[in-house]
């Protein structure tokens, strides 16, 4: 199996998986094959724990703007959204 290094480069690696876990995460994600299904579960795995982290900083760090204002900034940093 190959899987993306942080550097966006590819490694290969052999794992044993519990065959019900991969079936299952292979129809959630709607991967159809293996290597999609783990690289899908590795990304949100990385999100959640990033947007985690993000939350833990609530309360501890002071923004100079609103959200109304962060969101307007980010439509003006990548319009597409």
């Amino acid at each position: 199996m190959l899987i993306k290094d942080v550097y966006g480069g590819i490694m290969r690696t052999t794992l044993s998986i519990n065959k019900e876990l991969m079936d299952e995460v292979k129809t959630l994600s709607f991967a159809k094959t293996k290597k999609a299904a783990v690289e899908k579960a590795l990304e949100e795995y990385v999100r959640r724990r990033k947007a985690k982290k993000l939350l833990e900083l609530e309360g501890k760090i002071e923004l100079s703007f609103t959200t109304k204002e962060l969101i307007e900034r980010r439509r003006k940093d990548v319009p597409h959204r």
